[in-house]
C-alpha cells in the first residue's frame, strides 16, 4: 500500500479508490467513505474532488459512486484491486495484540478467489473480541471492501476439524494460505486435513 500511495499521490487517494473499484454499485457519503476509508472529511473531500475532476467518481444528490466509462478504469483496477497490494507480514502483525493467536489463514479476496466462504480464519486462545474487530475494520480500509471472517478458539477449531465442520472443511479443502501456524497446530490439525 506504501507504494501504491506513493506512486498516486497519497494513501488516502489509493484507499478511495479501492472502495470504489471494490463496490462499483454502490453510492457513497462523504461522512460513509471517511468511516470506512478511516481518513479525515477534509482528506476525502479534497480526494474526492480531484478523482471527480477526473472523471473517476460521479457525483450525484450528495452521492458518490464509480463511473464505469472512466477510461482508465480496467487498469487501475489490475493495479489497484487485482494485484497483492497487502502484505502478509502486515497482517500477522495487526493481529499480534489481539490474543494468542495459533493459525491465521487468508483465502477469499486476500488471494483474488471469489467464492471462498471467508477471507480471514483466526484460531488462538485469550482473543479479545472487539480488538479482533478493530483489526478487522483497518484491513477492510486498506483493502476497500468488506471482509468475511470466522474467529475461534483452538479447542473449538480443533473439534470443529475433527467433526467435519462445513465452514473449517470448506476453508481448507479450497483455496487458502497459511500465513500463520504454531507447532502445536502443525502436527494435531493438518494430520486431520
Amino acid at each position: 500500500m506504501e507504494i501504491l500511495g506513493k506512486i498516486l499521490g497519497n494513501p488516502a487517494r489509493v484507499k478511495i479508490m479501492r472502495l470504489f473499484l471494490m463496490n462499483k454499485e454502490k453510492n457513497f457519503k462523504n461522512k460513509d467513505i471517511a468511516k470506512r476509508s478511516k481518513i479525515s472529511p477534509d482528506a476525502v473531500r479534497r480526494e474526492l474532488k480531484l478523482l471527480s475532476s477526473i472523471g473517476f467518481i460521479k457525483k450525484r444528490a450528495k452521492n458518490y459512486f464509480f463511473n464505469p466509462s472512466f477510461k482508465y478504469a480496467p487498469e487501475f483496477e489490475a493495479l489497484l484491486v487485482d494485484s497483492d497490494t497487502l502484505n502478509r507480514k502486515s497482517i500477522i502483525d495487526n493481529f499480534k495484540k489481539v490474543g494468542q493467536i495459533k493459525l491465521l489463514i487468508v483465502s477469499g479476496r486476500f488471494i483474488k478467489e471469489k467464492d471462498s466462504r471467508v477471507d480471514l480464519l483466526i484460531v488462538g486462545d485469550k482473543i479479545k473480541k472487539d480488538k479482533i474487530e478493530k483489526e478487522i475494520r483497518k484491513l477492510e480500509a486498506e483493502i476497500g471492501s468488506e471482509l468475511l471472517y470466522a474467529v475461534f478458539n483452538t479447542k473449538d477449531f480443533l473439534y470443529r476439524l475433527d467433526m467435519y465442520d462445513k465452514l473449517v472443511r470448506d476453508v481448507l479443502d479450497f483455496p487458502h494460505e497459511v500465513i500463520l501456524q504454531a507447532k502445536e497446530l502443525s502436527t494435531q490439525a493438518f494430520k486431520k486435513a
